[in-house]
C-alpha cells in the first residue's frame, strides 16, 4: 500500500493533546473497575511509542468495542479522537485496519448522529486517502496484488470490508453526507474499480455492490456518474452481472434498478439499447425460482426487495407514457367518488372542518345547503358517471408498450405468489412471505391507481385482473382461512387485498362469507390498539390512516361493491353503520368507513341503492352521525396529525354533499 502520512515508530513517548480534556471515571463501581482494568491499559497501548504494541491495541480495541459497556467506556476516552489523529495514520497497516474497524463498528451500534459527528470531523478526507491507497496497491506492478503474503491481501481487503460498511452508514445518516460522497472522484473510482474487478473477494465484491445499492437510490449525480464512467466501465459491467444468476446478478440488478429511477429510464423512455426495469426482472425472477427459504434467503429478499421497489416505481412509467394515466391522488385508499373536487378540497377550512367551527351557527350550513343544491347535483351526477361507467368492449391485452408491466405480470407474480405459501415454521420462512406479500403489495397498490373508467387503459386492466384473481385465491385466501399470521403479518395481508379488490372494478373476489374474515380481524385489531391511538402517540401515531383497522374497512367497502350479493353489500354495509355508532372507534377509522360508504352507495342505479341503503334508512343514520363526525374533526390535532385532520374536514364536507345528493334522488316506489 501507500506510505502512511506521519510515521511514529521513532517517537519516544506520546504526543500530549492540548485539546484533550481530562475524563472523570464513571460513579459506577462496575464500570469505573472496568474502565481501569480493560479501557485505560488498552488506550495507553494504542499511543504506545512501539509499534508492536499500538498494532495489539488496535486489534483489541475492534474486538473489545463491540460490547456496549466497553464501547460507551472507549467513547467517553475520546478514543475516536485517538483512533482519528493517530491509529489511522500509523506507519502499521495492520494498526490502519483496526482503527478503521473500530470506527465500523462505532457507526453500526451507534445512532445517525454519531456518523454526522465523524463527518464533521473530516472523515471523508481520511477515507479517501485510504481508498487512494488501497487502489494503489491493488493496481501496481512492483510488487503485484497477488504477490504479496496473504496475511497482507487479508489486511487490505479487510480494510476495503471496513471503508465500504462505512460509507453505506454515512450515506443514510444525512443527505449532505451523501452528496459529499457522491462528489468525492476518488471515493467514486474506488467504488467503480471495485465493482469491476473479477479478482474481487466474493464477500468484499456483495459489500461493493451493497454499498453502491444505497448511495444510488434516488441519486442523479451518481446515476450519469456510473454511467458516464469510461475508466473502469461499470455501468458495462454491471449489465453482465445482472444477465447471470447469484448474489451478484441481484445486487447488480438493484445497483440498475436506482439508476434508471433516477435518470427516469422507464418503458416509455428506455435509455441505453432500451435499458429500462423491464431488463432486470428475469434475472430478479430466477433468483427467486433457483433459491429456497433455507440456502438463500438474503439473496430472496433482496431481489423481492428490488422487485417490489420496481412495482412501485412503476407509477411513473404510466404517467410518462401516452395512453396511461393516473389517478391523481395515489396515496388515498378511497377517493373514486367524486363528491369533492380540487377546490372544494381547499376550501375546507373555511367550512365544517376548520377550527373556528365552534363560531359558526349550524343555521348557516342549512342556508348554504339551499343555495347549493342544485350546483352540487350537477356536479355530483357528473362526477359519479366518470366513476360508474364501464367499457365492455373485448380487447386483447396487449402490453408491449409496457414490458416492465408485462414481465412483473409474467414472470415475477407467479414466482411471488408461491413464495407467500412456504412454511413459516422459521423466521427465514416468514422473513420470505413477508417480503413476497411486500413486493405484491406494491405491485397491487400501483395498479389500483391507474383510471380504468370509461374504458381507460383496458389493456392494463385485462391482464392484470387474472393476476389479481391469483393473487387473491393463492396468496391472500390461503392466509386467511390458516388463522395463523399475527397482527403484522395481518395487516400487509389486509393492505394487499384493499390493493388487489379495489382495483379490479365490477369483478368479484371474495367467495362465501369471507368478508366476515374482515369483520373479524377489525376487531381483534381493536383489542390491540387503545382508543386513542390516532389523536395520541402510540404505535399507530405516526400514521394512523395506515392502521390494520383502517385497512380492514377499506376491504370490506371494495368487496361491498356491485356486482356484490345484495346479501355481502348489506352485512357490511350495517358493520359500518355499527362502527360509526360505536363511541370507541378510532377516529381514522371512522373517517374511513364514511368514505367507503360514500363509494359503495355512489351509483344510483346500483340494485344495493334501493335494497340496501334505502330500505335500510342508511340516510336517516348518516344525517345524526353529522354532528358526531363533526366532533372527530375538531377533536384531532392538526399539528401532530395534519393528514388525518385534512381528511377529516374533506370528508366532513363530503358527507354534506353526500346527504343533499342522495335525497334528490330518492328512488321511486
Amino acid at each position: 500500500m501507500g506510505k502512511a502520512q506521519r510515521n511514529r515508530a521513532n517517537k519516544k513517548a506520546p504526543r500530549t493533546d492540548p485539546i484533550a480534556k481530562p475524563v472523570k471515571p464513571p460513579t459506577d463501581p462496575e464500570l469505573a473497575a472496568l474502565r481501569e482494568s480493560r479501557i485505560l491499559p488498552v488506550l495507553r497501548d494504542l499511543q504506545n511509542p512501539d509499534a508492536k504494541a499500538r498494532t495489539t491495541a488496535a486489534g483489541a480495541i475492534a474486538n473489545i468495542v463491540q460490547d456496549q459497556k466497553c464501547r460507551k467506556l472507549l467513547l467517553r476516552e475520546q478514543v475516536v479522537h485517538i483512533v482519528l489523529t493517530e491509529t489511522l495514520t500509523d506507519a502499521s497497516i495492520d494498526s490502519r485496519a483496526a482503527g478503521w474497524e473500530i470506527l465500523r463498528v462505532l457507526a453500526q451500534e451507534e445512532e445517525s448522529d454519531f456518523c454526522v459527528h465523524l463527518h464533521r470531523l473530516d472523515i471523508l478526507t481520511a477515507i479517501e486517502h485510504a481508498a487512494k491507497a488501497i487502489l494503489e496497491t491493488l493496481t501496481s506492478s512492483e510488487p503485484p496484488f497477488a504477490k504479496l503474503l496473504k496475511a497482507q491481501q487479508v489486511l487490505v481487503w479487510e480494510m476495503t470490508n471496513s471503508l465500504l460498511s462505512l460509507l453505506g452508514f454515512f450515506a443514510v445518516a444525512r443527505d449532505e453526507i451523501l452528496d459529499a460522497i457522491v462528489a468525492s472522484p476518488i471515493i467514486l473510482r474506488f467504488l467503480f474499480r471495485l465493482a469491476s474487478s473479477d479478482s474481487v473477494p466474493q464477500e468484499i465484491f456483495e459489500e461493493t455492490l451493497s454499498c453502491l445499492m444505497t448511495l444510488s437510490e434516488d441519486n442523479l449525480n451518481l446515476g450519469h456518474a456510473i454511467t458516464d464512467d469510461q475508466e473502469t466501465r461499470c455501468y458495462d459491467e454491471l449489465l453482465k452481472l445482472a444477465s447471470g444468476t447469484g448474489p451478484r446478478a441481484v445486487l447488480s440488478c438493484g445497483v440498475l434498478h436506482n439508476i434508471f429511477a433516477s435518470l427516469q429510464w422507464l418503458d416509455h423512455s428506455p435509455g441505453k439499447d432500451g435499458a429500462c426495469d423491464a431488463l432486470l426482472i428475469p434475472s430478479l425472477t430466477r433468483a427467486l425460482e433457483q433459491s429456497s427459504p433455507s440456502s438463500q434467503s438474503p439473496t430472496m429478499q433482496v431481489a423481492m426487495e428490488i422487485l417490489a421497489s420496481i412495482g412501485t416505481d412503476l407509477v411513473n412509467a404510466f404517467e410518462k407514457g401516452n395512453k396511461s394515466k393516473v389517478s391523481a391522488d395515489k396515496a388515498s385508499a378511497a377517493e373514486e367518488w367524486g363528491g369533492i373536487e380540487d377546490d372544494d378540497a381547499m376550501d375546507v377550512d373555511e367550512g365544517a372542518g376548520a377550527d373556528d367551527d365552534e363560531a359558526e351557527d349550524g343555521n348557516e350550513d342549512e342556508e348554504d345547503d339551499d343555495e347549493d343544491d342544485d350546483e352540487l347535483d350537477d356536479d355530483l351526477g357528473a362526477d359519479l358517471e366518470r366513476v360508474t361507467a364501464r367499457d365492455d368492449t373485448p380487447e386483447e391485452a396487449d402490453l408491449d408498450d409496457l414490458p416492465t408491466l408485462k414481465e412483473l405480470l409474467q414472470q415475477a407474480v407467479p414466482q411471488l405468489i408461491r413464495l407467500t405459501n412456504v412454511a413459516t415454521d422459521t423466521e427465514e420462512g416468514l422473513a420470505i412471505q413477508g417480503h413476497a406479500l411486500s413486493a405484491l403489495n406494491n405491485i397491487a397498490w400501483t395498479l389500483s391507481c391507474i383510471e380504468f373508467a370509461d374504458g381507460e387503459n383496458s389493456n392494463i386492466f385485462r391482464a392484470w385482473v387474472p393476476a389479481a384473481k391469483k393473487i387473491w385465491t393463492k396468496a391472500i385466501t390461503p392466509i386467511l382461512e390458516s388463522d395463523s399470521a399475527d397482527l403484522e403479518m395481518a395487516t400487509v395481508v389486509t393492505s394487499l387485498a384493499w390493493a388487489v379488490s379495489r382495483s379490479v372494478h365490477g369483478e368479484t373476489l371474495a367467495r362465501g362469507n369471507q368478508h366476515r374474515r374482515f369483520f373479524a380481524l377489525y376487531q381483534a385489531s381493536k383489542k390491540h390498539v387503545q382508543t386513542d391511538v390516532p389523536l395520541a402517540k402510540g404505535d399507530e401515531a405516526e400514521d394512523p390512516l395506515q392502521g390494520l383497522g383502517v385497512k380492514c374497512i377499506g376491504v370490506l367497502g371494495s368487496l361491498a361493491r356491485d356486482p356484490a350479493p345484495i346479501s355481502v353489500n348489506r352485512e357490511i354495509g350495517i358493520f359500518l353503520m355499527t362502527v360509526l355508532n360505536t363511541p370507541d372507534t378510532p377516529a381514522a377509522d371512522a373517517i374511513e368507513a364514511f368514505n367507503q360508504l360514500f363509494d359503495i352507495y355512489a351509483d344510483e342505479d346500483a340494485p344495493c341503492d334501493k335494497e340496501v341503503f334505502w330500505k335500510d334508512d342508511f340516510l336517516k343514520h348518516l344525517e345524526e352521525l353529522v354532528p358526531n363526525l363533526k366532533t372527530i374533526a375538531k377533536g384531532i390535532d392538526k399539528r401532530a396529525f395534519e393528514e388525518l385532520r385534512i381528511k377529516a374536514d374533506e370528508t366532513v364536507l363530503n358527507l354534506r354533499r353526500f346527504i343533499q345528493y342522495k335525497k334528490k334522488h330518492v328512488p321511486q316506489p
